[in-house]
């Protein structure tokens, strides 16, 4: 990568990530405070929590069009100041109405899309998936330091200190955007970075990603009402002081990694995809099943390792399924539409688990959420086993019409491609590739002949 190429890609991430932490830091603790404020009741408690991904998946769009028009960096810098705005009224509210004003504030900042709209603008198409990725990561990363972060912080300085925290990030992202990441020489339009509203109908009507789409929307859902209540259950059933809370995420969290890693391996290695999808599905149903049997702190541990196991299993796997299955040139109208599923997840996830938290017997919740990924699992059983491809971008900048022409009839017929789509105009060309049968070095003698 090119030296602004690694700025972007760094301060991208770090953006990315302190924006997660402080979304998810109240997410193992926001229902052992919730009491503190007036007005407070189980489903207020839960919108609360998951309210931020009804307003995000409402702005992502108009976000993503905005920046279009008024530049990427300007709307990021907007969301952040937003989403600081939300973070100060939370951090001031002393009712639950409040607590969720502020949310809905924090949510309204969607610049997930327009962060990777200027990471496309900001990178050579031969890095950009790359530089993708490396920003997945820090998103995972950062939902698992959230996680044991909130506990300690909690303990320390309350929820008003996170929210205080959280204002605090945004404003260090604000300072990143300003003057760590690069200016882009040009902006335009990357079909496999962002949502274009033309190709919403065809990608929606495409039954194995809509099924990927209901996945996520589960996924999400079940993780959010999952913790609304497990944190009580580490409290008062097994008697584990909040402040201690993060002994139990961090190895939680350690296993659960030394778990996944070996899935990933195979489903990607082995070609084993849809195999290891539906097991890490069965993984989250047997860990919920799990929260419902069992009342002891080992067997709830050994539990919590396997939900988490399974969970960051499919958030690692299921937008490489989504890439895998959606068409070259749409992925990222793919990726948005996935992504809005799982924003309204996290809020349906949110309300449920407060209709839930009003249960006498908290621990029937479980057996709900069991069902919900059993039905998953059902859907999911019937998708196609998706194609062993990666998607390859080719930059045809240095080519005349009849060149890129010619370069796509040719390309197609290079071992390993499975799927071209060039778009002259914007003289790119969008592929999918078994990498197996791939070779670099036959696609560079081809760009040689032009």
């Amino acid at each position: 990568m090119l030296k602004t190429e690694k700025r972007a890609a760094l301060s991208l991430s770090l953006i990315y990530a302190f924006r997660m932490i402080g979304l998810f830091m109240i997410l193992p603790v926001f229902t052992l405070y919730a009491d503190e404020f007036s007005g407070a009741t189980p489903i207020l408690i839960g919108l609360a929590i998951g309210v931020y991904g009804l307003t995000q998946g409402l702005f992502q769009l108009p976000f993503g069009f905005l920046s279009d028009h008024l530049g990427r960096k300007k709307m990021i810098i907007i969301g952040l100041l937003l989403f600081a705005a939300g973070s100060v009224v939370a951090a001031l509210a002393d009712s639950i109405t409040q607590i969720i004003i502020g949310r809905a504030l924090q949510g309204m900042g969607a610049i997930a899309a327009v962060v990777m709209a200027l990471a496309a603008d900001l990178t050579r198409e031969e890095v950009r998936i790359r530089i993708m990725a490396m920003i997945g990561m820090s998103i995972g990363l950062a939902f698992m330091v959230s996680m044991v972060l909130g506990p300690v912080l909690a303990a320390e300085v309350g929820l008003s200190g996170i929210f205080w925290i959280t204002a605090g990030l945004a404003l260090m992202s604000l300072v990143i955007v300003l003057f760590v990441t690069p200016n882009p020489e040009q902006q335009g339009f990357h079909r496999d970075a962002q949502l274009s509203i033309s190709e919403i109908g065809p990608v929606a009507s495409d039954r194995e990603l809509l099924r990927l789409d209901l996945g996520v929307f589960v996924l999400h859902m079940v993780l959010a009402a999952t913790f609304v209540l497990f944190p009580l259950v580490l409290r008062d059933e097994l008697g584990v002081s909040v402040d201690q809370h993060w002994k139990t995420y961090l190895p939680v969290f350690v296993l659960s990694i030394v778990l996944m890693v070996p899935m990933i391996l195979i489903a990607e290695k082995k070609r084993k995809m849809k195999v290891m999808y539906l097991l890490g599905i069965l993984v989250v149903a047997l860990a919920e099943a799990g929260m419902y049997l069992f009342h002891s702190y080992t067997a709830l541990f050994i539990v919590l390792v396997l939900f988490f196991a399974g969970f960051n299993f499919l958030e690692a796997t299921m937008p490489s399924l989504v890439a895998k299955i959606a068409k070259a040139d749409t992925k990222g109208t793919a990726m948005g539409l996935f992504s809005s599923g799982q924003f309204l997840g996290a809020f349906s996830g949110g309300l449920l688990g407060g209709w839930m938290l009003g249960f006498e017997d908290h621990s029937q919740a479980y057996l709900f959420l069991l069902g919900l990924l059993l039905f998953w699992f059902a859907v999911a059983s019937s998708m196609k086993n998706p194609k062993s491809v990666s998607s390859r971008i080719v930059s045809l900048v240095d080519l005349d019409d009849s060149a890129v022409a010619s370069f796509r009839k040719q390309a197609e017929q290079l071992p390993g491609v499975q799927e071209i789509t060039v778009y002259i105009e914007d003289r790119i060309a969008y592929m999918k590739i078994d990498k197996k049968l791939f070779t670099e070095d036959a696609l560079e003698s081809l760009m040689l002949k032009r």
